[in-house]
Formats: C-alpha cells, structure tokens, sequence
C-alpha cells in the first residue's frame, strides 16, 4: 500500500495538535491538509495522528532468544515476533541493542553475530526500520578487531561502550544475583569465578581499547553511546572522544555534565511509566522536569515508550507535544535520521494513530511503517476509495 490518507485526525504538526489530514506516496508523507482524491483512506476522526516512535535502545527481543535461561529460539523466530511487538506499540524504527560481552551464553561473540546476520537477512521483510545497536563491554578486549571491522563496512548503526566489570564483582557476592549471572552464561561456578578473574586482571588495556574503537566509530559515522555514566569526568572524557549520547547516566550531577556539553540524555520509558526505576536509580520524570533527559528508550519492554509519552502529560510534566519529542524527533536526531520524527512533506511516511480517549492506557488503532500499513486494529476505520464521507467513529 503505497499510497494513504489518513482522514481529519489530530496531527502532531510544528508543536501543535491541529485537526487535518495527511497523505502519503511512495514511502514519504506527500501532502499535509489534503482532500483523499480517491486514495485508501484510514478515517482518523477522534484520534491522535503521530510519528512513528524511535527505539534508541530496546533489547526486549532477547526474551524471545531466550524465553527461559537455557531455552534457546531461532533467532529468525525472535526477531519476527520482536518486530511484531515493536510495531503494534507504536515503534518504527527499532535499534536492537545486543550486548556482546566476554560471558558465554546469551550475551556472546556467536550470538552476537548470528543478531547481526539476523538483522542483516530480515530487514527486508520486517515492518519496522530494524537497526543494530552494539553494546560493547569494555572488557572484552578479544572481540576489539572484528568491532572495527563492523564499523568500518557500516555493519553498525550505534555503538556503545559499556562497563559492568565493577557491579558484577559486587554481585558475585550476593548469592541470588550470582546465580543468575552464572545461569545466563551456562558455566559452572568455580568457570564463571575463573573467568572474572582472567578478565577483570586485563582491566589496563581497556582506555586505550575504547580510544581506538572511537576513532574507528568517528571514521565510520557511527554514533556512540556511553553507558552508566557515574561521574562528570567520566562524561567528559567520553564527549571528548565523540560520544555525544549519554545513556542512562546514574546521577543528577552527570546529568547536568551532559546537559552543559550539550550532548544526549538517554533514560528508560519504563522509569517513567512505573514511576521510578528498578534498581533505585535516578527517577525519569524528576529528570525530565527538569532538562535533564533528552531522549526515552524502551529498554526492556516495548510498551514502555508509549505510555510513558502519556503519563508525562497527564501528570503535567510536559505537554503532550515535548513527550513525544523523546520517543520520536530527539532519538531520530540523535541516531542521525533527518527523514523522520515529524510529519511533514517530504519526510518519512512512519505514522501512529492512537485513540487517547482514556489518557493513561492509549490505543494503537493503526501503524504506517514507510508508507505501508503495517498495523491495525479497527477495521472499521477504513475508507473504500469511491466512498462518501463517514460519520465520525466512536471511540472504543
């Protein structure tokens, strides 16, 4: 379906909601305002019409890898059913972020390729725009040449540089979070200790590991992410080095480092929809009130994204327009992707109608992925080209 008219909705346009329509042709929005002039139309009356969402970093899809520790899926399988998910949330472009760690198991060097390959073979036949995001561990030195490789043949299209040698020393100690790590990575304990150890002793060698790395990203055009980021410095000596998207940074004070460097701030959508985070770090929405968040990823959980939007503009910390900017215009500007993240002429045709009749539990009705109808849910929206005008449908 190439061409689509998405009837008399309430568009996201310049800042504004308006009441108009929008037309689309081969793959881009063509006409902003228009009359249908015959097309297929969506009637969009009483709904919200969207860009699509941007996912800087999802890694959601590796429950479909691995449903069960040790219970492994094709990743073929994993991937289809991920695009599924990611498209009936609202998510046009998706950055499947794979760490490649120094652990066996789910988060090795084999998976790690077999993702990339994956992604590589698919892309043709998935909905949504699926990009690969490497979160790199800093500790795993080995995989430091095929990296460049990745890069320098354009493989990658976000690099991060993470670091969890410190908190997975911390919680060998603590039996539960042992246990899991040790489970994750299939090897017995006396292997895993082993292989902390050998690790952790190469810790000398990462800095000028993760210099070169940069310089391989900046020659590529890769964007880079710093992950966790605890301190100013440690901000700074990245921004330094070109990373210029500060993910998940751990504290206010890092936060505002990133803020006056002018650099990206990326936090979870699912700290904003359950109200703080998790593992007791920084909450989100104290964060975006007060300039201190740029971007909102799904992180582990697709929904995340779209009722996060929502519950900051219930909740009065922004309105509906700038929330959506986090999840749509600011992640598509930090990825390097001029053709979305608005609804405009001429720009990508990634389009989300949401009935918002109850604010805190928005609808997906229907999703236009590149101009093609990738998702929907109520028939009863779609408009015969020969068709009179309808009356307005009412929300379910």
């Amino acid at each position: 379906m190439n061409d689509i008219c998405i009837d008399n909705g309430r568009v996201l346009l310049g800042g504004e909601i308006l009441e108009a329509s929008l037309r689309t042709a081969n793959g881009e929005i063509d006409a902003v305002g228009s009359a249908r002039r015959g097309l297929f139309c969506i009637d969009a009356r009483g709904l919200l019409v969207l860009p699509g969402i941007v996912d800087l970093h999802g890694d959601a899809f590796e429950r479909q890898m691995m449903p069960r520790p040790g219970v492994d899926f094709p990743i073929d399988v994993a991937l289809i059913d991920s695009d599924r998910q990611a498209i009936g949330n609202g998510i046009t472009t998706v950055f499947h972020a794979a760490t490649w760690s120094w652990e066996p198991g789910l988060r090795s060097a084999d998976n790690a390729r077999e993702l990339l390959q994956g992604i590589e073979g698919l892309r043709p036949r998935l909905a949504a725009d699926t990009r690969f995001h490497l979160r790199h561990e800093t500790y795993n030195l080995d995989a430091e040449t095929e990296i460049c490789q990745w890069l320098s043949d354009g493989r990658i299209d976000l690099l991060a540089f993470n670091d969890h040698m410190n908190s997975i020393v911390r919680n060998a100690e603590k039996p539960q979070k042992r246990a899991q790590m040790v489970e994750r990575c299939g090897v017995s304990n006396d292997e895993f200790d082993g292989l902390v150890a050998r690790i952790a002793s190469r810790g000398h060698e990462v800095p000028e590991s993760i210099e070169r790395l940069a310089g391989v990203a900046r020659t590529a055009n890769a964007r880079m992410l710093s992950h966790d980021d605890a301190t100013p410095a440690m901000r700074r000596a990245f921004r330094a080095r070109g990373v210029g998207i500060a993910e998940f940074p751990v504290n206010e004070e890092t936060a505002r480092e990133a803020a006056r460097g002018g650099d990206f701030i990326v936090l979870g959508a699912p700290n904003v929809v359950r109200g703080g985070s998790h593992t007791g770090w920084t909450k989100a929405s104290d964060m975006i009130a007060k300039g201190l968040c740029s971007i909102l990823a799904s992180d582990y959980y697709y929904p995340a994204q779209l009722l996060a939007a929502f519950r900051l503009a219930a909740d009065g910390v922004l309105p509906l327009a700038r929330a959506w900017d986090l999840i749509s215009a600011a992640p598509a500007k930090a990825a390097g992707l001029d053709d979305r993240g608005i609804l405009a002429e001429g720009r990508r045709a990634d389009i989300v109608l949401v009935d918002d009749a109850n604010p805190l539990r928005p609808r997906i009705i229907a999703v236009i992925a590149a101009g093609r109808l990738a998702h929907l849910t109520d028939a009863g929206r779609l408009i015969q080209p020969s068709a009179a005008p309808r009356k307005a449908v009412a929300a379910a």
